[in-house]
């Protein structure tokens, strides 16, 4: 086949949508290679093994083909007719509206969904469904960021500036993210920056393969990111580093934030952290020296109980040395996934509505009202985040229509929300594969994937970007759009739902005009011809050239009422959930190279999985010795919530008072059976990224619990 026939597209997996080329091979078991699309500026042809595997996923022996519905007699899954299938849907759906009210209908969305379908997914939700009960799983991701963002700048993009500006500026501070694991081809830009003389200094509690980049490497203990910032920001301020001129100019609110910082004395953030004060004046002096300077975060600071103040304070360090607002500089979150962005901005939030509106905002709410041709007091109010939808199922919340998530291995205290699912009355799940959630069902949707269809994503930049279909689905096998086209004509709504990429971005573009993500003078033309195309961009109206996108937010003024950076003053909190004697050690969680997320579609793919085959509890030399471990062997982690069993990694690059786990698998080595889900009180984000545990020889306890029995 010629090279002619490869189309351009993007990855379906992190948020820097690396540009490829997909080339049809005509083959069941491997439709589609990968050829190297160098011409995208964001990776550059560079991708990661879960990128070149990617076409994997495709084949027929690992996906759904064909409509599944639970038996009554058996109680197993078994194939149906999409007539059925979708009739069981509506009916669920319907039966359950008639008997306890709209809102005991919920609809969990995810952040890999396209801008079309969450848009969609939002109006079907509202409209079709009257139910308030509606949030994604990137509650799970950013959303502590995006709320600081708000805050301080009065809008959230996860990235203000491009990517390109990173290697050009002259300091990074990178906090809680392990680029090198989590999106690879992202690393060049920090080796680009070493290159050009400016310093990396990276903050992680374990010496990562990105902290080995690093100029400096600060490794404070899970949860303490708060106080390090503030520690920080006091040197900065006794220091005398402040841009008083900038303080003075482009921001307000400097005095309560300087008196929080001034509380958290060096030595004292030395105790709480366990990094040096030398070592925190060395990276004051780092950032502060440097004419220009970026801190960007994960979501190893986000992931926290107090994750929005976290973040909170390294935006206020960023504006207390006038990184922010100026070119080469500001604050950025790197969002994790494919439309981390777009899909918190265009009505799958709980709280939002399309453009980023938000939903108790009357004049947000008429004119989405009007672009749907309904009235704005028929419109539900907020309804509950991720994780509170979650835990309500089976209680308020009776039957779940869920797309695009995998929560039994995703979610915190996730052997809780297993719980919560298989209570429901009724559970619909469309997704490309059999996930651990999917197989709890009554009904389950084989849709159509990346590759298959056509639709917008919004990269960790703002960039709109064009994944194009390469290829023909398998027959038995339906787009997202076509689902819920063909669910809201069943229950009653015979307009309103196209299920045409392109006829759902222009009424997006109409919904989202004014708004704060605007995406109104975006088309699929310009995105082609454009390489993708930074919002906000307003339709100009005037006949006059395109607006031209805005790849830098901030030069001229912040996005507040006044134009003005908000100072938001913080103090250091403990986690919610601190050691004691019987939960000793810290369990934080993370990502590695060769898997996805929840692993639904990576763990089918064998060179990955070769690669990453399972889970391992990651400690120290020092407390593996305590507990008479040696590598490899089965280790047990405790918390109050559950248990996980997995393999022994033995590193000294990890705290002594630490363990660390990948949170990619099911079974008795999920990770998230342990994780607290206490929430941040702003962006009701669970805290992931802390809680107290003890660790057990795994065939000792085992053994134990035989003879007791």
């Amino acid at each position: 086949m010629s090279e002619v026939t490869a189309v351009p597209t993007h990855c379906p997996y992190c948020a820097l949508q690396c540009g490829m080329s997909l080339r049809p091979t005509g083959t069941p078991e491997l439709p589609a290679e990968v050829v190297d699309r160098t011409d995208f500026p964001v990776n550059r042809g560079a991708l990661c093994g879960k990128g070149r595997t990617a076409p994997s996923v495709l084949s027929s022996r690992v996906r759904l083909t064909e409509p599944l519905v639970r038996c009554p007699d058996t109680g197993a899954l078994a194939p149906a007719t999409w007539e059925e299938a979708l009739a069981a849907v509506a009916d669920g759906l319907r039966r359950t509206r008639a008997d306890h009210g709209s809102d005991a209908v919920g609809v969990f969305g995810g952040g890999g969904l396209t801008n079309e379908k969450a848009y969609t997914l939002g109006k079907f939700a509202r409209l079709v469904l009257g139910t308030s009960q509606i949030d994604y799983n990137g509650r799970f991701c950013m959303s502590s960021a995006a709320a600081a963002h708000g805050r301080a700048f009065g809008l959230d993009r996860g990235l203000p500036f491009p990517l390109e500006d990173i290697p050009k500026t002259g300091c990074v501070i990178l906090v809680g993210s392990n680029l090198a694991e989590t999106m690879p081809p992202a690393l060049r830009y920090l080796t680009e920056l070493k290159e050009n003389g400016g310093k990396l200094v990276v903050i992680d509690p374990r010496r990562t393969r990105t902290a080995e980049q690093a100029d400096l490497h600060l490794a404070p203990r899970p949860g303490t990111d708060l106080a390090l910032a503030l520690g920080m920001l006091h040197l900065v301020v006794a220091e005398g580093r402040v841009d008083e001129e900038f303080v003075a100019e482009r921001t307000s609110g400097w005095e309560a934030a300087r008196a929080g910082a001034m509380s958290h004395w060096p030595e004292q953030v030395e105790r709480i952290t366990g990094v040096s004060v030398p070592q925190l004046r060395e990276a004051v002096a780092m950032f502060s020296d440097a004419a220009t300077g970026m801190v960007l975060t994960a979501r190893g600071p986000e992931q926290q109980s107090k994750g929005t103040d976290t973040v909170g304070a390294w935006i206020n360090l960023c504006l207390a040395t006038g990184k922010a607002g100026r070119p080469l500089s500001g604050y950025g979150c790197l969002t994790g996934q494919g439309n981390g962005q777009g899909g918190r901005e265009h009505g799958q939030k709980a709280d939002q509505l399309p453009g980023y509106r938000k939903l108790d905002d009357p004049a947000a709410r008429a004119h989405v009202a009007g672009v749907w041709g309904v009235d704005p007091e028929s419109l539900p109010g907020p309804g509950r985040s991720a994780y509170e939808l979650l835990d309500a199922l089976g209680g308020d919340v009776k039957a779940l229509l869920l797309m695009g998530s995998n929560p039994v291995v995703s979610a915190p205290r996730a052997a809780h929300v297993e719980g919560r699912l298989r209570s429901l009355d009724f559970l619909a799940v469309a997704d490309v594969v059999l996930s651990e959630t999917a197989a709890l069902a009554d009904v389950v949707l084989p849709v159509t994937q990346w590759a298959e269809e056509t639709g917008t994503m919004t990269n960790l930049e703002g960039r709109v970007l064009l994944r194009r279909r390469a290829l023909t689905p398998p027959a038995g096998v339906r787009s997202d759009l076509e689902v819920l086209h063909a669910l809201a004509g069943l229950l009653g709504w015979e307009k309103g739902f196209s299920a045409e990429p392109e006829e759902v971005f222009d009424e997006l573009r109409r919904a989202s005009a004014g708004g704060p993500a605007d995406y109104s003078g975006i088309s699929y033309r310009r995105i082609e011809e454009e390489q993708g195309v930074f919002w906000p961009c307003p339709e100009t109206g005037t006949g006059e050239a395109d607006h031209a996108g805005t790849p830098r937010l901030f030069l001229d003024r912040f996005a507040t009422p006044d134009g003005r950076a908000r100072f938001v003053p913080v103090v250091h909190r403990a986690a919610a959930e601190e050691t004691d004697a019987e939960y000793p050690v810290v369990l934080t969680t993370g990502r590695v190279v060769s898997q996805y997320q929840s692993g639904a579609q990576t763990r089918r793919v064998p060179e990955l999985n070769a690669a990453a085959p399972g889970p391992f509890v990651e400690l120290h030399p020092r407390l593996a010795e305590r507990l008479g471990v040696s590598e490899g062997e089965r280790l047990a982690v405790v918390s109050r919530r559950g248990r996980a069993v997995a393999p022994a990694r033995i590193t000294t690059a990890i705290r002594p008072d630490t363990v660390f786990m990948p949170f990619h698998w099911a079974g008795e080595g999920r990770a998230n059976t342990l994780v607290n889900p206490a929430l941040d009180p702003i962006s009701r984000m669970p805290e992931f990224k802390v809680c107290a545990v003890r660790l057990e020889r795994a065939e000792t306890a085992e053994t134990a619990a035989a003879t007791a029995g």
